[in-house]
Parts: C-alpha cells; sequence; structure tokens
C-alpha cells in the first residue's frame, strides 16, 4: 500500500490545513500544532506499557503488545474517530512524534477503509524544528519595543498594527500580577507555537510590548527576548484617569464578561472574585502589611458594591494599586533604561503614529540593504 508523505512546510499551518495528531493524550497536553486535534492511535497506559515493552524487549515485541491492546473494537472506535474527522475535514494530514510508526499505522488501517491520507515526513518534531527556526529568525528582523505605565493600553497598540506580534495574546496573560486568563495557560511548547504561526506571515518589522522574560508561566524564547531588550522603544504616556479607565475595563469589565461567558453567572462570579483577591494578596511582599490590608478592604467592598450595580466601586483599590505598586515599579525599571532608546515618547495616538512610521522607515531601509549591486 502506497502511504503518501508530505515534507515539514510551515505553509501547512499558514494555510490552516486540519491535522490530527494521533499521538498520545498526555503528549498533546505536552504541546501539539497549532489547529491540531488530537485523536490517537493508543492512549496514555497502553502506549505506557508498549514503552516499557519497548524497553525490555524491542521494537518488535512492542509493536505486537500494541497491535494486541489496540484491536477488536479499540480498533474500530479509532479508525471511526478518523474517518468522521476526515468526512468532514477532506485535506486533513497525518502526524505522530517523528512521522514514524504511529502515523503510518493511522494512515494503513484508514486505506483499509477506504480513505487515503498523507502524514508529515518527521511528525511533530520536525514541525516544531521549523516554528523554533522561524521564531529565531524573528530576532533578526527590525524590532520596535512599545513600554509605558499600567493602563496606556499598549497591548491595544499592538493589536491596531498589521506587523504587531501580541506576545501576552499568545501567553494567554496580561503579563501582571492581575493579568491570568480564566481559561488554561498554554504549555511553553503550545505558547512558542503560537508566537511562530503569527510570525509565519511576519517577515519585515515587527513590534512588541515591552515585556519581562516571563509572561504568565510562559518564558520569550532566549534569542527573541535578547532582541526586544536592545531594540528601539516607544513610551506610552496618559494621564491616571484615562488608565485607570483602561486597567478597569481589563481586569474588571472584560475579566467577568469571559468568566460569565465560560462558567456562568453564579460560579463565574465567585471565580472572578477569587483570583482578584488571590491577585492582590500575592502583593503582600510589595506593598507591606498595612496597605495590603487597606487595598483588600476596598476591594471587598468593590464586590458588595459591583453585586448591587455599582462596577464604579473598583477604582477605589484600582487607583491605588496603579500609583502604590505599579507606577514605581515601571519608573524603577524605566531609570535604568538608556534614554537615547527612547524614539518618541507621548499619548497613545502619537505612539500608535510612531510605531507606523518607524516600521515604513524600517521596512524601507531594509529593502535597500537587500538590493545587491549589478
Amino acid at each position: 500500500m502506497n502511504l503518501p508523505l508530505v515534507e515539514p512546510d510551515l505553509a501547512l499551518l499558514r494555510q490552516g490545513v486540519p491535522l490530527i495528531d494521533v499521538r498520545a493524550p498526555v503528549e498533546f497536553a505536552q504541546g501539539s500544532l497549532p489547529g491540531a486535534v488530537n485523536l490517537p492511535l493508543m492512549d496514555d497506559e497502553e502506549r505506557r506499557l508498549v514503552g516499557i515493552e519497548y524497553k525490555q524487549r524491542g521494537q518488535q515485541a512492542a509493536i505486537e503488545l500494541g497491535q494486541r491492546l489496540v484491536s477488536g473494537g479499540i480498533r474500530e472506535a479509532r479508525i471511526a474517530a478518523w474517518l468522521h474527522r476526515v468526512e468532514a475535514y477532506p485535506e486533513a494530514v497525518i502526524y505522530c512524534y517523528r512521522g514514524g510508526l504511529r502515523s503510518e499505522i493511522a494512515q494503513r488501517w484508514l486505506g483499509e477503509a477506504g480513505v487515503m491520507r498523507p502524514r508529515i515526513r518527521g511528525g511533530w518534531k520536525a514541525m516544531r524544528q521549523a516554528l523554533c527556526a522561524r521564531i529565531d529568525a524573528a530576532a533578526e528582523q527590525p524590532l520596535l519595543v512599545v513600554g509605558g505605565l499600567t493602563g496606556c493600553a499598549k497591548t491595544t497598540l499592538i493589536q491596531a498594527l498589521p506587523n504587531g506580534l501580541d506576545l501576552e495574546g499568545c501567553a494567554r496573560h496580561k503579563g501582571s500580577a492581575f493579568g491570568r486568563h480564566p481559561l488554561p495557560a498554554p504549555s511553553q511548547i503550545d505558547f512558542e507555537h503560537a508566537v511562530g504561526l503569527r510570525l509565519l506571515g511576519l517577515f519585515g518589522p515587527l513590534v512588541v510590548e515591552d515585556e519581562s522574560r516571563h509572561i504568565g508561566t510562559a518564558n520569550v524564547p532566549l534569542a527573541f527576548w535578547r532582541a526586544m531588550e536592545s531594540a528601539p522603544r516607544v513610551r506610552v504616556e496618559m494621564p491616571l484617569d484615562w488608565r485607570l479607565a483602561q486597567i478597569h475595563k481589563d481586569y474588571i469589565d472584560d475579566l467577568w464578561a469571559i468568566y460569565r461567558q465560560q462558567f456562568g453567572a453564579w460560579l463565574g462570579w465567585a471565580l472572578m472574585r477569587k483570583q482578584l483577591s488571590s491577585a492582590l494578596a500575592r502583593l503582600k511582599k510589595r506593598l507591606g502589611h498595612a496597605r495590603l490590608a487597606r487595598l483588600q478592604r476596598l476591594q471587598q467592598l468593590a464586590f458588595r458594591e459591583h453585586e448591587r450595580g455599582n462596577r464604579q466601586a473598583h477604582e477605589a483599590w484600582l487607583a491605588p494599586l496603579l500609583t502604590e505598586y505599579y507606577d514605581p515599579m515601571y519608573r524603577y525599571q524605566l531609570e535604568k533604561r538608556e534614554p537615547g532608546r527612547f524614539i518618541h515618547v507621548g499619548d497613545w495616538d502619537s505612539c500608535l503614529e510612531a510605531a507606523r512610521e518607524w516600521s515604513r522607515e524600517a521596512a524601507r531601509q531594509r529593502a535597500a540593504a537587500q538590493v545587491q549591486p549589478a
């Protein structure tokens, strides 16, 4: 039986080709290819037993055990799952860890059922290597970093640019003590894959937000982080009342909308209160006991007022959170920056235009440098 292969080309991801990951669920949870669905050849326990057999008795014995474990009704159920997916997505492509035995078996069983789909040569590993190489290559592209105090809507500015790379969006975290997303954070591998996927269409100048290397549980790849550290910057400066309205939207309104949509009104409200209370409590070391206790009282009062319909009550604890925690911390970091690296300092609109102008000029310079003499 001819079992077709496709090369580990990132065009598969750029074009949104449907992918079927036949690795075990535990492998999929550690990191998958963007957009893939997990329809495993073996479940976690079957994979564990086959792995033990491989170590103790070799490959052939492991294959024979796998055939016994995945047989009869189990085998038919797994073939049916693959067939159902391929019927819905006829262009689907199969992969396993290295594009070897597991995806080959899935191909063969599908073929015996009358459907033939290709597998990726080199599998997940080859595709991951290509995505990581794309991130490393991006570290060599012109890069602009957008900084500013908390509440200056830097992420919104990044999202307004066609060449903006939203690292917080890839990490599913707003990059602060209060930035945890209601949905689970991606694994480090999935974060890197999300960054690599976004970079597939961005080969010119890039604009990113000023971040620490750690965004929630994710770490920015080292080469790209070093490029961010040495890049020119713009700094957004907005008045306190404007920033307060922004973090109210981020920390309260948007967060509540997500919790309510995901968990319903009652449970969503309880979970949101728990998240915000826990985030504030984690600042004890920086705020000190007295200030933390004051902010906690104000936060609990705000929750009660919110339940009565007064959402603005949160400003009583959000305002001092800005002025007593976030602003001093950012200004301390700012003092360590070289003043000459800020190519523009101004309000949100002027920084957006400055980022656009820098992008145009960087693209012109990059194009000129690539022109070879006749």
